[in-house]
């Protein structure tokens, strides 16, 4: 039975990506948008900072997860 058969790719890519976007988040928030963005755009400022938090996670989420899985292919190349 393979990992796929299990669901646990699946997991792996939905913690992985959970995981990065909460981090890219975290990371985001050291920006002072006061310099930036226009007085009393608050939601608008929150909904940019979450849709980067989104592109951002997931792009090295994605980054991650392709080593991972370029990585365990190399024995198939050597062997």
């Amino acid at each position: 039975m393979t990992m796929d058969a299990l669901g646990v790719n699946p997991l792996l890519a939905l913690g992985s990506h959970i995981f990065f976007i909460g981090v890219s988040f975290f990371a985001l928030q050291a920006i002072m948008p006061q310099a930036i963005i226009r007085k009393n755009r608050v939601f608008q400022t929150q909904l940019l900072f979450i849709m980067l938090s989104i592109a951002i996670g997931s792009s090295v989420s994605n980054f991650f997860l392709d080593i991972s899985y370029w990585s365990g292919r190399l024995p198939f190349i050597f062997g």
